[in-house]
């Protein structure tokens, strides 16, 4: 990158935190203080609004969640200039507002997402079970265009799974990749200085190759995992271990195929959903809203400097620069990390 491309991305990156400054400071001595604070408070407090997108005549209610992303907690290593997504503290928020609301009779869960980590698909499923088994509500999928992997993980355990006939689905197993980049670091002459405590340690590492043994301890890991994935599928379908592995070696399938494997139910988009767990359920009178994310100031503060820096080579490079490295490590994901 030459010189005049740094001192660009240096200027931006000064204008957008200007930009922020002044923004911010306009805000604060505009607005009436006392109903500022209120707003303050309120976001602290729940974090969400409710959008109804049906009105009903009960006091009965159905829930619409939306799962859409890569399931993963980005936790500290998001920054204000990568794009708002998945967000799983939030997501897993919606679920314990389902478990302690007695009004909410019934839930649709729309799942978009190419799965993620296995730790975060893991939470999702457990927050699911337990709204089953404790609530003994209804939990309804409605898959967009990909429920793959950790997208399909956490749909098995719903009573009913609807997919669209060109949804991706499938891709049931686990992934674990890293790079290994130490022959290209030879062909430049670049030498790894590595002190560690014991032979393992630097397992997955990218400047050298992996061991026979390591593979193997990571594969008995990875087995692990696999292996719970299709005890839940086992559980949440009613399919026996040898039904389910016939599927589960990493294929994709589009909704029809899904279907005839038994992986999911039938065909219908998320109104569709709505309506038959209405019918099913004897709740045609039930009101049915959604939960959305409260704006505060540093979603807007993260608004602004996105679409300041735009989305070219150069704020792909700050991103990533003020993106933490995240280590390798086991996936319920459908392409590329």
């Amino acid at each position: 990158m030459t010189m005049k491309r740094w001192i660009a991305i240096i200027v931006a990156a000064a204008l957008i935190f200007v930009s922020i400054g002044v923004n911010s400071l306009s805000y604060i001595f505009t607005r009436d203080f006392n109903s500022l604070f209120d707003e303050m408070m309120a976001t602290s407090s729940s974090g969400y609004t409710e959008i109804v997108l049906e009105e009903g005549v009960s006091r009965d209610r159905i829930a619409v969640l939306t799962l859409d992303g890569v399931i993963q907690d980005l936790g500290s290593s998001s920054s204000l200039f990568q794009p708002a997504g998945y967000n799983h503290q939030f997501f897993m928020n919606q679920l314990h507002e389902v478990l302690v609301d007695q009004s909410v009779k019934g839930v649709v869960l729309r799942v978009n997402s190419p799965g993620g980590g296995v730790v975060e698909s893991a939470d999702i499923y457990d927050a699911i079970r337990e709204i089953q088994t404790t609530r003994e509500i209804p939990l309804y999928v409605s898959m967009g265009g990909m429920a793959a992997s950790g997208g399909y993980y956490v749909s098995a355990p719903a009573e009913k799974i609807f997919v669209n006939r060109e949804t991706i689905t499938g891709s049931i197993g686990v992934i674990m990749e890293s790079v290994n980049y130490a022959k290209l670091a030879g062909k430049y002459g670049i030498d790894f200085n590595t002190i560690k405590t014991g032979p393992y340690k630097d397992i997955m590492s990218g400047s050298r190759e992996m061991k026979e043994e390591e593979r193997a301890m990571l594969q008995e890991m990875i087995n692990d995992s696999y292996e719970r994935f299709v005890d839940i599928i086992e559980e949440g379908r009613g399919m026996t271990e040898a039904q389910v592995k016939t599927v589960a070696d990493g294929r994709i399938m589009n909704g029809r195929q899904a279907i005839e494997a038994g992986l999911a139910d039938g065909v219908g988009k998320v109104e569709d959903v709505i309506a038959a767990m209405r019918e099913d359920y004897d709740l045609n009178d039930a009101t049915v809203f959604e939960y959305a994310a409260e704006e505060n100031w540093a979603s807007l503060l993260g608004m602004k400097a996105g679409s300041l820096v735009g989305s070219n080579i150069e704020s792909e490079l700050i991103g990533k620069l003020l993106s933490d490295y995240n280590a390798p490590r086991m996936m319920y994901l459908y392409g590329e990390r």
